[in-house]
């Protein structure tokens, strides 16, 4: 029986562990074609000997399906149109774009080195925008040419980046830019038939055992809630035709939960039509702040 992606080609970043593995072996099952990207480095960014991305590559090859492996950095311009290319020149064609690699570099704020907040904005910010700048240009060339696509991507954020984490800074600010980045690109490339939406996943991967050790207790009535396996379903339809008509949203998922999350929206509001004083302002900003929700916690601290 044929899957909901049977024709498409997937680019997945990251793809050699953790989510993004859990997504490319996902979508091949769902009879795609797969690029699977990765660099190979370590927790930190740093280099590792490991090469995953043929590793992934072979075991789709294996289990029937397609899949060729990419191993160039997606953060610089010529590794992020290498893997658009990889996708075009093996396959012919691009359908659905998956940026998911990053790493970590936790230090508290008065602790956290240039170094380590470029490092880690480039991979998470950076190495979303440069894939997906790169696809885009595929597409509406396609668009232009008449060849209106049916164009997904799927971004990766955090709930660091929606809620921020203690200890991660440069990590909870690039999740964030990641938010703004795919709202920004799904309302500019509807016009090409690309649609563009992002997960903020909680799952067991290298970059979380640390994090959420608590929550990573053995499985329970069979089910083992943190196992990335678990993010890729909605990942997988996001990014086939079957999620026409679904574009600029945040989806929160964990487990067997799924939930639709609510970005920034106007609250409580006054409008003195003049100037105020600064007295007035502050009277004025904690009477809205008391008719006003409460923000969530934010990671890290107690609510």
């Amino acid at each position: 029986m044929p899957g909901i992606c049977t024709g498409r080609v997937v680019v997945v970043t990251g793809a050699g562990r953790g989510l993004g593995r859990a997504h490319a072996l996902a979508f091949a099952a769902e009879g795609a074609r797969v690029v699977v990207n990765d660099l190979g480095v370590g927790l930190d960014g740093r280099p590792d000997p490991d090469s995953p991305a043929a590793r992934v590559a072979a075991e789709i090859r294996a289990a029937g399906g397609e899949a060729v492996p990419h191993a160039g950095d997606i953060a610089t311009r010529e590794g992020a149109a290498s893997l658009v290319a990889t996708a075009l020149d093996t396959y012919g064609r691009l359908d659905t774009l998956v940026n998911n690699a990053g790493f970590l570099r936790d230090r508290m704020l008065v602790n956290l080195d240039e170094d380590d907040w470029d490092a880690v904005v480039r991979v998470h910010l950076k190495g979303h925008f440069l894939p997906l700048r790169h696809a885009a240009a595929h597409w509406r060339a396609e668009a232009k040419a008449g060849r209106t696509p049916v164009a997904r991507i799927v971004n990766t954020s955090s709930g660091a980046g929606l809620l921020g984490s203690v200890g991660q800074g440069n990590y909870s600010a690039a999740k964030a830019g990641v938010v703004a980045l795919t709202l920004v690109a799904a309302a500019e490339l509807a016009r090409y038939g690309v649609q563009v939406n992002a997960i903020a996943p909680a799952a067991r991967t290298r970059m979380t055992e640390h994090t959420f050790a608590d929550a990573m207790a053995a499985p329970t009535a069979g089910f083992d809630a943190m196992a990335p396996q678990n993010v890729s379903p909605l990942v997988v339809w996001l990014g086939s035709a079957a999620s026409a008509g679904v574009t600029g949203r945040v989806f929160e998922t964990e487990g067997g939960r799924i939930t639709v999350m609510e970005g920034w929206r106007a609250g409580p509001t006054a409008d003195k039509g003049a100037r105020r004083s600064a007295t007035e302002a502050g009277e004025t900003a904690r009477e809205l702040l008391a008719a006003a929700e409460a923000p969530g916690a934010v990671y890290g601290t107690r609510a």
